[in-house]
């Protein structure tokens, strides 16, 4: 019910009342705790979006949708460092993530390492090879190779 009801603007506090009643039965329910955690977020309440993802963490150390979120507030609200850890924790989990790798560039470019952002870049691309993020993943990989004067080799083992 709460995801039926997290579509419309109009009907989200009902989906909040949803998914806390989930949490009433089951406190541990991870799913809950994201999609609580979520509806939080896009509201800019990071303290309870946050805690809800931490919960969902606690809940089902191996979800990796949970440090990817709760990679994104810690991001926004300026703990970049330790957002930085959540995203690499989110892709030893699924190292497919995509939007994992490219969240994670973006937050090794504003602590200002190129040279490990390009990795995260590259990975997208490979993920994502024709959407609109993949064109600016290519380009952000190409501005770091030209300013870092890198060169690419190719792997001889591949």
């Amino acid at each position: 019910q709460g995801i039926a009801l997290e579509d419309d603007p109009n009907s989200q506090d009902q989906a909040v009342v949803a998914y806390e009643k989930v949490l009433e039965i089951d406190p541990s329910h991870a799913a809950a705790h994201i999609n609580l955690g979520t509806l939080y977020y896009n509201r800019q309440d990071h303290g309870r979006a946050e805690k809800h993802y931490r919960l969902a963490i606690e809940a089902d150390p191996r979800y990796a949708l949970a440090y990817f979120d709760l990679g994104n507030v810690l991001d926004e609200t300026g703990r970049v460092k330790e957002a930085i850890q959540t995203y690499e924790t989110a892709l030893q989990l699924a190292p497919t993530y995509a939007d994992a790798h490219y969240n994670l560039a973006l937050a090794y470019e504003k602590v200002r390492e190129p040279r490990k952002a390009l990795k995260h870049w590259r990975a997208y691309v490979k993920l994502d090879t024709s959407g609109p993020w993949s064109v600016h993943a290519r380009s952000q990989a190409k501005r770091i190779l030209q300013s870092d004067g890198l060169k690419l080799v190719p792997n001889k083992r591949s």
